[in-house]
């Protein structure tokens, strides 16, 4: 079901994983950003869409992990675009005869058999340093940045004051950092650059859990900078995603687990 965030924004959630995929109306059609996670989910929305009129016109992928890069023939067949090194990685990806195999093991068994593959990251790659995704709607500013993944890319749509953060400032995950490079001065970096549109933002739409409004956007930006911060210091974590997570969420709290051990070996 379509719910509407700002005007000419509407966003459209997973059940299991909480995606948000986000819906902006343009002239002729809708920009379609990380369409969804399983099938029946995205002929839902494909059906919504055709319900309004509103045939999808553009998409596009905040970055190249699996549950942002799927697609549905329903969906039709528009352009979908990502910045150069998500698409990079994505050929890389698809370029392995065996990559099918490799993603589909790395589902959830609970939608694995409803997750289709079969348009799996067909992103067109924008040239290098593209500040305007290129459609014929509200202008969307494309803010890359290094932090949780390679080639990753917020969405600034400052005509409707949204800001479509990817995998960031979610209030179910703690940030997820990228395993290349050198991912905490990566995320922190993404952060600062995220926090130059924070303060214009009247709503932020998070890759994964709910929508904030006004002053809660700043919270999350504080929340996700406090957390980092604490796992290069090594202190105790105070994160209430991970001390008093969201009832059935309890189980993401293994992601700070998991970084916590990555890291202390890293230092050892």
């Amino acid at each position: 079901m379509l719910k509407q965030v700002a005007e000419g924004v509407l966003i459209h959630r997973s059940e299991l994983l909480e995606n948000n995929t986000v819906v902006v109306h343009g002239r002729d059609g809708v920009l379609l950003v990380d369409a969804g996670i399983t099938g029946a989910e995205m002929t839902c929305l494909a059906n919504d869409l055709r319900e309004l009129g509103r045939p999808v016109v553009a998409g596009f992928s905040t970055h190249p992990h699996w549950d942002h890069v799927l697609w549905h023939v329903e969906l039709g067949d528009a352009p979908r675009y990502g910045t150069a090194r998500c698409a990079a990685v994505l050929r890389d990806v698809l370029s392995k005869p065996d990559w099918q195999a490799g993603v589909a093991g790395g589902l959830p068994p609970e939608i694995a058999e409803d997750t289709p593959l079969g348009l799996y990251g067909l992103v067109t790659g924008l040239p290098a340093g593209t500040a305007r995704l290129p459609w014929d709607g509200p202008e969307v500013r494309i803010i890359e940045h290094t932090a949780h993944a390679p080639g990753h890319a917020a969405l600034w749509i400052e005509e409707r004051r949204v800001l479509v953060a990817g995998d960031m400032l979610s209030d179910v995950f703690v940030p997820m950092l990228d395993d290349t490079g050198s991912p905490i001065e990566g995320y922190l970096a993404g952060l600062g650059v995220l926090e130059g549109v924070a303060d214009d933002a009247d709503v932020l739409v998070p890759g994964h859990g709910s929508v904030a409004r006004g002053k809660e956007v700043r919270v999350r930006m504080e929340l996700d900078r406090a957390y980092v911060e604490d796992l290069r210091d090594a202190r105790e974590c105070a994160d209430p995603r991970v001390v008093t997570p969201k009832p059935g969420w309890e189980w993401a709290s293994g992601i700070h687990e998991g970084q916590l051990r990555r890291f202390a070996r890293r230092d050892a």
